[in-house]
C-alpha cells in the first residue's frame, strides 16, 4: 500500500502546480515585455516628467525678461486750470506703450544660463527614474518567478508530508507506531500545509507587485517566462576602471552638479540685480485737452539705475548662497556615496560569478544524482524518500535560479550607477587595448 500511494501522491503534485494559480492562463509574460512596460506612465515617472516641465516653464520665464511689452492706459479725470475760467474741464487720455529691454549687463542671461541648468538637471533626473522603473520592473518579475518555484517545492514537500500522515495512520491500526508519533507527523504535516498556503499566497502578491511597477494594476500575470540571462557570464572591468566612468555619467551626479551649476549662475545674476538697464521706449498718446507739454507721440531710450534697493537683493542672495552650500554639500556627499554602492554591487557581482553560482551548480548536481538513486530504490522497492528527493531537487533549483536572478540585478544596478551601458565600455577597453 505505500508505494502506490506515493505514486498517486506525486502525479497529484504535478497536477496541482500548473492548475494551481487563480490568474487566467494566457501568454507567457517575457521579461523584455515587462521591460518595455517600464516606460508607461507610472506615477513616478510622471512626477520626474512635472519636474521637467516646471524646468522648462522657468527657462521661458527667463528667456521672456527681454520680451516687448506693450501696455495700453486709459484714464477719465475732470481737472480745473490754475488760470482761466473757474470751471472743470475734461481731461481723459488714451496711451499705447511700447518697451523694450535692449541691454541689461547680463542679467537676463545668467537667468537663462540657471534655468538651462535646471532643465538639465530635470533631464538626467527623468533618466534616471526611468532606470529605477526598469530595475523595479525587473526585481518584481524575479520574486513572481522565486516564489512560483517556492511554491512548487513547499507543494513537493507537503505531497511527501501527507503521504507520511497516511501511512502512519495505517501502521497505527496494527500496532506499528504510537499515537503519539501519529500526531507528531500530523502537526509536521500541518505546519508544511502552511506553509505552502503562504508561499501560494506570497506568488499572487508577487504578480500584484508586477502588475504595479508595470503601471498596469490588477492585471496579474498568469504564467511568467524565465530569462536567459547570458549577460550574467560576462565578466565586469575592474572597480578602479569603472569609477571614473560612474562620477561622469551617473544621472544623479549629473543632476546634482546641475543644480550645483543652477545654483551658482542665479547668484551671479542676483549681483547683477545692481547693474543698469537700457530700454527702448515708444508710445502713442491721445488726449481729450490739448496742452503745449504734451506729446501725441514720442520715442527714446531710457537707461534706469537701481542706485539703491534696501536689502532686498542681498537678502536674496544670502538665502542663494546658502541654498549653493547646500548643494556642494551634498554633491560631495554623493559622490562618496555613489562610490561606495558602486563598490558594494561590484563586490556581490565578483562574488556571485566567482563562488556562489559554482556553489549553487554543484548543489543541483548533487541532488539531481541523490534524485536518481532515490529513484531507483524506489522501483526495487527498497525505499520511500523518492518524494523527499524530488522536493530537495527542486530546492536546489530554486536556489540556482535565485542566484541568477541575483546576479541579474546586481548587474543592472551597476549599469545605473554607471549612466553607461557595459557594453559600450567593454568595447571602449578593447579599442584602447
Amino acid at each position: 500500500m505505500i508505494f502506490p500511494r506515493i505514486g498517486i501522491a506525486l502525479v497529484l503534485m504535478v497536477w496541482l502546480v500548473p492548475h494551481g494559480w487563480s490568474a487566467p492562463a494566457g501568454k507567457r509574460l517575457t521579461l523584455n515585455e515587462a521591460l518595455a512596460a517600464a516606460a508607461a506612465a507610472h506615477p513616478d515617472l510622471r512626477l520626474a516628467e512635472a519636474d521637467r516641465a516646471a524646468a522648462l516653464a522657468e527657462q521661458e520665464a527667463a528667456a521672456a525678461r527681454s520680451d516687448l511689452s506693450v501696455s495700453v492706459e486709459a484714464g477719465l479725470r475732470q481737472a480745473r486750470p490754475s488760470s482761466g475760467p473757474d470751471a472743470s474741464l475734461s481731461d481723459n487720455s488714451i496711451r499705447l506703450n511700447a518697451r523694450k529691454n535692449l541691454y541689461d549687463f547680463g542679467r537676463t542671461a545668467l537667468y537663462e544660463q540657471a534655468a538651462k541648468s535646471t532643465v538639465d538637471a530635470r533631464e538626467a533626473g527623468l533618466l534616471e527614474a526611468r532606470e529605477r522603473r526598469r530595475i523595479e520592473v525587473m526585481a518584481r518579475f524575479f520574486s513572481v518567478l522565486a516564489a512560483d518555484m517556492q511554491f512548487v517545492a513547499d507543494n513537493e514537500f507537503m505531497a511527501v508530508a501527507y503521504v507520511s500522515v497516511d501511512n502512519a495512520r495505517d501502521r497505527l491500526k496494527v500496532g506499528q507506531i504510537s499515537a503519539t508519533e501519529l500526531a507528531e507527523l500530523e502537526s509536521r504535516y500541518q505546519d508544511i500545509l502552511v506553509r505552502r498556503n503562504a508561499s501560494q499566497a506570497r506568488s499572487r502578491l508577487a504578480r500584484a507587485q508586477l502588475a504595479n511597477a508595470m503601471n498596469q494594476p490588477g492585471q496579474l500575470a498568469a504564467e511568467l517566462e524565465d530569462p536567459k540571462l547570458t549577460a550574467n557570464n560576462s565578466a565586469l572591468p575592474d572597480y578602479e576602471a569603472l569609477l571614473p566612468i560612474m562620477q561622469e555619467n551617473n544621472p544623479r551626479l549629473r543632476t546634482q552638479l546641475a543644480l550645483l551649476e543652477a545654483s551658482s549662475q542665479r547668484m551671479e545674476a542676483l549681483r547683477a540685480e545692481n547693474s543698469p538697464s537700457l530700454d527702448a521706449e515708444v508710445e502713442a498718446a491721445g488726449y481729450s485737452r490739448e496742452t503745449a507739454t504734451r506729446d501725441n507721440l514720442r520715442a527714446g531710450v531710457v537707461l534706469t539705475w537701481p542706485v539703491y534697493q534696501g536689502r532686498r537683493v542681498s537678502a536674496q542672495l544670502a538665502r542663494e548662497q546658502a541654498q549653493f552650500h547646500k548643494l556642494q554639500a551634498d554633491a560631495d556627499k554623493l559622490r562618496m556615496d555613489l562610490a561606495e554602492a558602486l563598490l558594494e554591487v561590484w563586490a556581490e557581482v565578483d562574488q556571485l560569478q566567482r563562488s556562489v553560482r559554482a556553489a549553487a551548480r554543484k548543489q543541483v548536481d548533487y541532488r539531481d544524482l541523490a534524485l536518481e538513486r532515490a529513484r531507483g530504490q524506489y522501483e526495487v522497492e527498497l525505499k520511500t524518500n523518492l518524494g523527499d528527493a524530488m522536493a530537495a531537487t527542486m530546492e536546489a533549483k530554486l536556489r540556482e535560479r535565485r542566484t541568477e536572478y541575483q546576479l541579474a540585478l546586481a548587474i543592472a544596478r551597476v549599469k545605473a550607477l554607471l549612466g553607461k551601458p557595459l557594453e559600450s565600455i567593454a568595447k571602449e577597453e578593447g579599442r584602447t587595448k
